[in-house]
C-alpha cells in the first residue's frame, strides 16, 4: 500500500529504526535523527540504497519524482548513485571554473602589480555588474550573445564608459582562463562585440581656467569654514595637482617637508612608477600647521571616522559643493586641467608639464628611469605656479601678471 503524507507527517522515533514502504523501492527511514527518504535498487547483480533527501523538506511527491529519475537511469543501464557522484565533480569543477572563480583568480595574481584602488574598483565593477548574471556560469559555456546582455544592460543606465570597462576587464578575465587553461575554453566571446556598444563620448574633468575665476575659487577655498582637515586639503590641492586618489591617500611618511618633496610610491599611481612632487613653500607650510594634527598618524587627511583610513573620496569634492561649485564648474580633477592649462599657456616646457602631472610613459625601457626627468626645471616651475596662484587670490590683482618661465 503507498505511503500517505500523513502517515509521513505523523511518523515518530522508536526505540529503534525503522521504515515504512512506498512503492518501487521508495520508503521512509525514521529514527531519531530526523526521517530520510531512501530508494532501495539492485545493480550488476548487487543490493544499493540511495539516498533522496530529507522529510519535509523533500515531500512525498518530490521523493516519488526523484525515484523515478533514478529508475530511468537503471532502465538506461546507468547506477544513479555513480551519477550523482559524476554529477557532483561536474559541479565542483564548474564551480571551480565558473567565470566568478576565474576573475578572483586572475585579480588576486595580477592586482599586487597594479596601483591603490585601481584592482578595487575592477572587483566593485564585476561584483555590481558582471558576477550576478554570468559569475556562476562556466566560463567556457558564455557566449558572446549572453556576455552581450549583460554589458547592454549597464549601457541601459546610461553608463556608457563603464560597460566599455567591464567589456575590457570581462576579456582579460577570458584571455586568462584561456591561458591557464580554465574549463576548457578555446577562445574570448568578448572579442567578438568589437563596435556592439555605442562609443564613449569624450568629457573633460569640469575645470577653471579664468584668471578672475580662479582668484574667486582659491578665495572661496582659503574662506571654507569646514574641519581643519578638509580646508587643508582643499588649500593644498591647487598647490599640488595630484589625482584626488593620490591626495587623499596621502601618508605622512612620504614627505620629506626640509627637503620639499613628496614621493609618491609606485604602488599608489596609475602609471605604476614612482611620482616626485617638488613642494612650494607654501604646500609646505600648509603642512606644517597641518603636521601637530594628524602628524602622530599614517595619513596626511585621515577620515573622520577612523585615523586609520583617509578621507573619503567625496570629502574635497562635497567641500567644493558646499563652497557653491557645481560638478559642471569645478571637480577635484579640475585643478589639474586647470595646471595644464595655465602652464603651457604661460610657456612652460611641456614634457616637464606632462611629467610632473604624471602622466604615463609609453616607452617601457624609459619607465623606469623617468620620474625624476625635468626635476629642476619643475621644482621652480611648482614653486612659480604657488606664487602665480597667491597672486590670482589677492584681490587686488585685477590682472594676472607673467608667471611664466624664468629667462
Amino acid at each position: 500500500m503507498p505511503l500517505s503524507d500523513t502517515a509521513c507527517r505523523n511518523a515518530k522515533p522508536k526505540d529503534k529504526p525503522y521504515k515504512l514502504s512506498d512503492e518501487r523501492g521508495l520508503y521512509l527511514l525514521v529514527n531519531v535523527a530526523g526521517r530520510y527518504w531512501r530508494l532501495d535498487y539492485r545493480f550488476a547483480g548487487k543490493r544499493k540504497t540511495l539516498a533522496l533527501g530529507v522529510y519535509p523538506e523533500v515531500s512525498l511527491a518530490s521523493a516519488r519524482q526523484r525515484r523515478d529519475s533514478a529508475r530511468k537511469l537503471l532502465a538506461d543501464g546507468v547506477d544513479p548513485s555513480l551519477h550523482r557522484q559524476l554529477e557532483k565533480g561536474r559541479k565542483r569543477e564548474a564551480a571551480a571554473n565558473s567565470f566568478e572563480a576565474v576573475a578572483l583568480e586572475w585579480l588576486a595574481k595580477y592586482g599586487p602589480s597594479w596601483s591603490a584602488g585601481h584592482g578595487d574598483k575592477i572587483k566593485r565593477r564585476l561584483e555590481r555588474d558582471v558576477f550576478p548574471w554570468i559569475g556562476a556560469r562556466p566560463v567556457a559555456e558564455i557566449t558572446a550573445p549572453e556576455l552581450l546582455v549583460v554589458l547592454r544592460r549597464i549601457e541601459g543606465r546610461g553608463a556608457v564608459e563603464t560597460a566599455h570597462r567591464a567589456h575590457q576587464n570581462c576579456g582579460q578575465v577570458f584571455r586568462y582562463a584561456i591561458a591557464t587553461g580554465a574549463g576548457g575554453i578555446e577562445r574570448d566571446p568578448s572579442a567578438d562585440l568589437k563596435g556592439a556598444l555605442p562609443p564613449v563620448t569624450q568629457t573633460h574633468h569640469a575645470s577653471i581656467t579664468d584668471a578672475k575665476a580662479i582668484g574667486e575659487l582659491l578665495r572661496a577655498i582659503w574662506g571654507y569654514q569646514g574641519s581643519f582637515v578638509t580646508q587643508s586639503a582643499l588649500r593644498f590641492a591647487p598647490y599640488v595637482f595630484v589625482r584626488p586618489g593620490e591626495l587623499r591617500r596621502a601618508e605622512w611618511a612620504e614627505f620629506d617637508l626640509d627637503g620639499a618633496e613628496w614621493r609618491i610610491p609606485a604602488s599608489k599611481m596609475k602609471a605604476g612608477e614612482v611620482h616626485i612632487v617638488p613642494l612650494a613653500s607654501q604646500a609646505v607650510a600648509i603642512l606644517r600647521e597641518l603636521h601637530p594634527l594628524t602628524g602622530h598618524g599614517q595619513y596626511l587627511f585621515p577620515s573622520v571616522r577612523s585615523s586609520r583610513r583617509p578621507m573619503s573620496e567625496n570629502t574635497v569634492l562635497g567641500a567644493l559643493r558646499r563652497l557653491g561649485y557645481t560638478g559642471d564648474q569645478m571637480t577635484g580633477h579640475g585643478f589639474r586641467s586647470m595646471a595644464s592649462t595655465l602652464l603651457n599657456e604661460q610657456g612652460w616646457h611641456r614634457d616637464a608639464i606632462e611629467r610632473q602631472l604624471a602622466h604615463g610613459e609609453r616607452n617601457k625601457v624609459r619607465k623606469a628611469y623617468n620620474y625624476a626627468e625635468y626635476l629642476p626645471e619643475r621644482r621652480k616651475m611648482m614653486q612659480a605656479w604657488a606664487d602665480h596662484l597667491d597672486a590670482l587670490r589677492d584681490e587686488r590683482n585685477v590682472v594676472a601678471g607673467n608667471f611664466g618661465r624664468a629667462a
